[in-house]
This record gives C-alpha cells, sequence and structure tokens, in this order.
C-alpha cells in the first residue's frame, strides 16, 4: 500500500514539493491550501504530466483536511515568504498562528504521522509544531540543515570547479545568520577544505551560504526560494519513508547533545521509518561548538516570542 503524503500549502515551495514528491515516487500525495481551488487546480496539473513523467503516484488537492486522514507524513510550508529586507524574525508573529491552525487541523486527521517542518522562521516553527501536535520528539523537525549544506557544496564546488559529488560537508545550527558551516567535517575528494581554499575565500563562501535565502529573496523581488526547498524536504522524506537511515542535518530538540538542551536546532541527525532515530554528535572544534551553542540561544529568544503571544 502507497505511502501517503500530506504537503499544507499549494504556493511554490508546496506545489514544487509535491511534484517532487511525485516524481520519485515516495507515496500518494495531498495537496492542501485555504484558498480555493489552488490546490485542485495545480494537483490536476501534475496529474495530467504524469503520462510524460511516467509516475504512477497520485495527487488530489483540496481545503479539507479530511482528506489528509491517516497521512504518514506530515510537510507544513504555509505562511507568507520573506520580503526584501524582512528577516526571519520578522516573520514571527505573522507564521506563528497560521503553523499552529494547520498543525491542529492536521494531527487531529492524522495523529500517527511525522511532522516535517518548512515555514519560516524554521526553527521556531518547528518548536510550535511540536508544542502543538504534541507528538514526541523523534516525530517532529524541521528542514533547514540539508538546504543550508547544499548550498554551502554547491558554492564550494564552484570555487574549485569540481562536481559537487566531491563536497563533503555539514551545516547546523539555527536556519538564519547563526548558521554554523562545519569547516572541521569539509573535505572535497577526502582533501580538507582548509588545504585547498584560502581562509579568506573560505570566509567569503561562509557567509555567501548565510546570506542564500536572502539573495535569492533580493533578486525575486516578490518571493523566495523554492526548487532548492523542495528537493531539500524531499530528500529527508525519502529517508523516512524509505526507512533509509541516512545521517541528514535536520533541526531536531537536543536534550543534552552539544551541550543544548530544550532547543530546536539543525544537527546531525539519522533519518528512518520513525522519525528521528538518534542526533549524531560530530567531533567539533571549540569554536564550532561555542557558535552552535551562541545559535541554539538566539533560537530560545524566539521560542519566547511564540510563548509569550499564548497561542
Amino acid at each position: 500500500m502507497a505511502k501517503k503524503i500530506t504537503v499544507i500549502g499549494a504556493g511554490n515551495v508546496g506545489a514544487t514539493t509535491a511534484l517532487r514528491l511525485l516524481e520519485k515516487g515516495l507515496g500518494d500525495v495531498v495537496l492542501v491550501d485555504i484558498i480555493e481551488g489552488l490546490a485542485k487546480g495545480k494537483a490536476l496539473d501534475m496529474t495530467q504530466s504524469s503520462p510524460l513523467w511516467g509516475y504512477n503516484s497520485e495527487i488530489i488537492g483540496t481545503c479539507n483536511y479530511e482528506d489528509t486522514k491517516d497521512s504518514d507524513l506530515i510537510i507544513i510550508t504555509s505562511g507568507i515568504p520573506r520580503k526584501p529586507g524582512m528577516s526571519r524574525e520578522d516573520l514571527v508573529k505573522v507564521n506563528a498562528e497560521i503553523v499552529k491552525s494547520v498543525v491542529e487541523q492536521a494531527v487531529k486527521e492524522s495523529p500517527n504521522a511525522i511532522i516535517i517542518v518548512v515555514s519560516n522562521p524554521l526553527d521556531v516553527m518547528t518548536y510550535l509544531a511540536y508544542k502543538t501536535s504534541r507528538f514526541s520528539k523523534e516525530k517532529v523537525m524541521g528542514m533547514a540543515g540539508v538546504l543550508d549544506t547544499v548550498r554551502f557544496r554547491m558554492f564550494l564546488s564552484q570555487e574549485l570547479n569540481v562536481s559537487v559529488e566531491n563536497i563533503h560537508t555539514c551545516v547546523v545550527g539555527s536556519h538564519g545568520d547563526t548558521m554554523v558551516p562545519l569547516l572541521s567535517h569539509t573535505t572535497v575528494a577526502g582533501i580538507p577544505i582548509t588545504e585547498v581554499i584560502s581562509r579568506e575565500r573560505l570566509n567569503s563562501i561562509v557567509q555567501r551560504t548565510k546570506d542564500g535565502g536572502a539573495e535569492i529573496v533580493g533578486l525575486l523581488k516578490t518571493g523566495s526560494a523554492f526548487y532548492a526547498p523542495a528537493a531539500a524536504v524531499c530528500e529527508m522524506a525519502e529517508a523516512i519513508l524509505l526507512d533509509k537511515k541516512k545521517i541528514l542535518p535536520c533541526t531536531a530538540l537536543c536534550q543534552g547533545q552539544y551541550g543544548v538542551r530544550d532547543t530546536f536546532v539543525g544537527v546531525p541527525v539519522k533519518l528512518g521509518a520513525n522519525g528521528v532515530k538518534e542526533i549524531v554528535e560530530f567531533k567539533l572544534t571549540p569554536d564550532e561548538l561555542t557558535a552552535l551553542r551562541k545559535s541554539a540561544e538566539a533560537v530560545k529568544e524566539l521560542c519566547c516570542i511564540v510563548d509569550n503571544m499564548g497561542i
């Protein structure tokens, strides 16, 4: 029997995610949006492309959460995207009520599902989904580190003019200005990155990675990234639905790992059938560990804003 995947939000990120899920054959998809006809129209369009692309999974579009009943996986993309000059922090008060509402409706129909949050500000919205759903910490996570890591890998591959497949690295911390690319765990064909790129150039590439989302927002003017985020969340979905036990950087609830407690932040996670199987603790340099803990503290401060909203 095919897995059932609900994607909430039929905007650019949600619709692109739904299409990638179908093309990978990961399961049947329910695309949900509050706007009448939007999800249904996009789902119909995707269905009509299936004879050409050869996928057999089904997709329906709906405004009704009853259609999402008994989903195995819920992917939340709802909320407004960042606008030029707007930080992720500015989005907290706007998107918190949206995310809380969709989580309440989705988990009512699918109490055994796993939740992946894509809505920004990512780390805080993942905390809110956990708080609202009352699911176990293993079943609620956020898509952040996968996206940040592939951006970093791409920039490094362009700098060195080598295949991105030769670049191995990991980005941890908050999905924002305090993210931490782990240079101590970055290699090109097994060679430490610090041996082939100068520290000055590395610092520039790290900064571009941190500004990766804002760079796209600035270029698009009226929207934010969606192709790469959709690919990143599908990487997580595949690891979960196929029980791959794959180690990926994701936003997860730390309870002492890396010296961080009671905080959702990006860390290396082993993903499988039941969600987060474990948080994998890499050996970090003192500077990396300090930066990760500082990033976690920044997330905590934003979570206090949500708590003070009383939602």
